[in-house]
């Protein structure tokens, strides 16, 4: 009977140690890319974009970073439930590019570029549900610019 209650006690004792080192350790930060998320096409005119679609806070945390390459048509579009006035950085990405703030109709609202390891905050100029990321000049190149539709299932009209 001893043993059983000194086995428990040891138990009790190593489950406790590991709660109070889990509560004081903090969050391990995100040290490598994501996996290649779900894809959706997207037109802007004649172009078509491959966009990875961050759909959940985690991925959407995540974002770019970590990555050294992108596609030259491939982006990454944000999706949010209802408009907030998006800000992005660039924390631990090290890609430099364009973000387009994008109304719910796939009207581009404004554009920004953004310099890797860059922790200034790029905001959109209204509240919006969706964000690109493309390689930066990608919109100015192809002369796409602020009241630009995009097309593509995720917008309306």
């Amino acid at each position: 009977m001893i043993y059983v209650k000194t086995t428990a006690l040891i138990a009790l004792c190593c489950a406790a140690t590991l709660a109070a080192t889990l509560a004081i350790t903090p969050a391990r930060a995100q040290d490598g890319p994501q996996p290649k998320l779900q894809t959706t096409a997207l037109t802007a005119g004649m172009h078509v974009i491959q966009a990875e679609l961050a759909l959940t806070p985690t991925q959407q945390m995540v974002g770019m970073m970590h990555r050294r390459t992108m596609g030259a048509n491939e982006g990454m579009l944000f999706v949010y439930d209802q408009p907030h006035r998006l800000c992005f950085w660039m924390r631990n990405t090290l890609l430099p590019l364009t973000i387009a703030f994008i109304a719910d109709d796939g009207r581009i609202v404004n554009t920004a570029d953004m310099k890797p390891l860059d922790e200034s905050s790029h905001c959109a100029g209204e509240p919006v549900r969706f964000a690109l990321e493309m390689n930066q000049g990608w919109f100015i190149k192809r002369g796409l610019k602020p009241g630009t539709r995009l097309r593509g299932a995720p917008f309306k009209g």
